[in-house]
């Protein structure tokens, strides 16, 4: 979206999914108590839509100190084929992977397996203490030659299980942009791949970069299947977030994290989830511990939203719904189970906090540039208002660079 709006254009309708442009922001939740994630409601008048409310759902992962973080396994799998051959694709990579090095520690280990016609290992699991000769093996990529990925994340996940840390962070970081045209390349042949892979252990990162031929439809489902999270690259600044801001996201502490939301009958009439269009799972598979769900990283803020219709006018103290939480700790097999009663007075939406405000805000413009027929009265000055309003919370930028996004896009509708 950023990408489009820059040079012009709103970005097409089938690229924007809300939920990504909301999670692409950090929240400011409390830290979890007694569980590995903390959850956070809330509840106001919508403010598209004056007759609904609206519910917000926080959750954060919790914080884990450096020094409590133990080693990583790492495996670099970068693509290196013809398309890949530019500044803001394989440069980028080779930047970004030079910042990772640097906040490597002594007992990280990190290998490079690059794949372009066929798979290579480019080195072989080195300490982080070598950072020289990593960031030597990274300068020394070069692109040329079609794309076998599939060839590629196999023989990543052999390394990865070959070095693999009993009690560390094993991870893999896939750097590409998504042209897989060497074997297997279908979204549903590569997601059984990933399925089987994701069992020995082993969590996945997909770095996207480029434009043109980008597939982030597929590189998304890679993520999701994959015990991992996904993000798109495409300046300095979001390697700076991926690789220095975020880096505790690469620890995971929670795996296939699943929320099942009962609503109250008596007080809401109707409800609806506002994007989070191809994570959501059948009512059987909230209790089936062998179905794959989300991870959440170290500090990571999860935010959805839900547009309710109530039953009445009533908006004293209501209870509208109960929220049942299951994630598994990151080596375990069995989930545990944590509930949430979402009682709420319905504030007025200018009384609610800063969280929900600039939330709603990125809703609302995601609506937008959806064209969604619930948009309701939501116009970009009032996008614009709800943000401007709400960026005390906004150490590195990314919130005043979306409001600069905001008025991008409403230029460009004028």
């Amino acid at each position: 979206m950023r990408r489009y709006l820059n040079v012009g254009q709103k970005p097409p309708i089938a690229s924007v999914r809300i939920e990504e442009y909301i999670n692409y922001f950090t929240f400011d939740y409390p830290e979890p108590v007694d569980e590995s994630v903390s959850i956070n409601t809330e509840a106001t008048i919508c403010p598209w839509q004056n007759e609904h409310y609206l519910l917000r759902i926080g959750l954060k992962g919790k914080d884990i100190p450096v020094d409590e973080r133990g080693a990583s396994n790492i495996v670099l799998l970068i693509d290196v084929s013809g398309s890949m051959n530019s500044p803001e694709k394989l440069g980028i990579l080779k930047t970004g992977f030079k910042l990772f090095v640097d906040e490597l520690s002594n007992e990280d280990r990190i290998a490079i397996v690059t794949y372009a016609g066929s798979a290579g290992l480019l080195l072989p699991s080195t300490s982080g203490a070598d950072k020289d000769v990593i960031k030597s093996a990274i300068n020394s990529l070069g692109a040329g030659g079609s794309t076998a990925g599939a060839e590629g994340i196999i023989t990543a996940y052999e390394i990865a299980e070959e070095n693999f840390m009993d009690n560390g962070n094993n991870r893999i970081i896939l750097g590409t942009d998504g042209d897989f045209n060497v074997g297997p390349s279908s979204v549903d042949e590569l997601v059984e791949l990933i399925e089987e892979k994701r069992e020995t252990g082993v969590f996945l990162t997909v770095l996207e970069v480029g434009t043109g031929n980008l597939n982030d439809a597929m590189m998304e489902q890679l993520a999701d299947n994959g015990n991992g999270n996904y993000e798109y690259i495409d300046n300095l600044d979001q390697l700076r977030k991926v690789f220095i801001y975020e880096y505790s996201k690469f620890f995971t502490v929670a795996k296939d994290c699943k929320i099942q939301i009962t609503f109250n009958e008596n007080t809401v009439e109707s409800y609806r989830l506002i994007g989070y269009e191809n994570r959501v799972l059948e009512n059987d598979e909230f209790e089936d511990d062998s179905t794959d769900a989300g991870e959440i990283g170290a500090s990571q803020t999860i935010t959805a939203f839900y547009e309710l219709v109530p039953k009445n006018e009533e908006i004293d103290n209501v209870n509208l719904a109960t929220l049942d939480f299951r994630y598994k700790f990151p080596t375990e097999t069995n989930s545990r189970l944590v509930n949430h009663e979402v009682n709420h007075s319905i504030i007025s939406f200018g009384e609610s906090t800063e969280n929900m405000r600039f939330g709603a805000s990125v809703t609302g413009f995601g609506l937008i540039m959806k064209n969604s027929e619930f948009k309701g009265s939501v116009t970009y000055d009032d996008i614009l208002m709800w943000a401007e309003n709400a960026v005390s919370f906004d150490d590195h930028g990314f919130k005043n660079e979306f409001i600069q996004l905001v008025e991008n896009a409403k230029m460009i509708d004028n």
